[in-house]
């Protein structure tokens, strides 16, 4: 294990300052469309709770939660994470990573999608497992476990210092009642790959659409009414 620099001695770095790759490939083609699915849909509910835009969402992001050397090996990159509260912009710039000890707010959502058996999102081994570091540093109020197969959602409510197991409602989803919504599994297809993603729902079960779907409804609505939505 990388021992912790001195930060006596040193100025603590930023996110201009710190790598914001490691070099890795995605694993499979399918974590970017869910993505992008989970940060379509819940834009909307995001800005209705955040009238300054105030919130920052990470898709395959660095959080960074302590200072080593070399400084990767104090980050984890969830998949996707959402923080409140904070800008989404820093000094005009955009984002290169999440520091934590820049802003001291921790993600209220991370969530993992499994590539491999899931071992990795579950280690529990203090100072290196992502389980761990999730739990005992950078504390998130939930952290998920999404596998695409079998088809599975794993959700953890950090309760007492801990992560404690969630139980799915009568509906087989997670709420998240901070947001008004609720995690599920969603059985279609998106971008040519039919599978079971991961959407969001609203509180009374309803599945929030994206941007893309958002507009299909409407053009429906439109040629239901004689209105050809080409021409509008």
């Amino acid at each position: 294990m990388s021992a912790i620099l001195p930060q006596a001695k040193k100025t603590l770095p930023d996110h201009t300052q710190l790598p914001d790759s490691d070099g890795a490939v995605v694993q499979n083609f399918q974590e970017h469309p869910e993505s992008i699915l989970l940060t379509g849909a819940i834009r909307p509910v995001l800005d209705k709770l955040h009238p300054d835009k105030h919130y920052c969402i990470g898709q395959d992001s660095g959080i960074y939660w302590r200072i080593t050397e070399p400084p990767l090996r104090g980050c984890v990159a969830p998949d996707w994470f959402y923080v409140p509260d904070v800008p989404p912009m820093l000094d005009g710039q955009c984002r290169r990573s999440y520091v934590m000890w820049q802003e001291m707010v921790a993600p209220l959502i991370v969530l993992e999608f499994v590539s491999g058996d899931g071992t990795e999102e579950r280690d529990r081994t203090p100072g290196e497992g992502k389980f761990w570091i999730y739990e005992r540093r950078v504390r998130p109020g939930y952290y998920g476990i999404y596998e695409v197969n079998p088809g599975r959602i794993e959700m953890h409510r950090l309760t007492g210092g801990h992560f404690e197991a969630m139980a799915p409602n009568e509906r087989g989803h997670f709420p998240i009642p901070e947001l008004g919504v609720e995690l599920g599994l969603w059985q279609g297809s998106y971008l040519g790959l039919d599978l079971p993603w991961m959407r969001w729902y609203s509180a009374n079960g309803a599945l929030l659409p994206t941007g893309d779907e958002r507009a299909d409804r409407l053009a429906e609505r439109l040629r239901a009414l004689g209105v050809d939505p080409d021409t509008v």
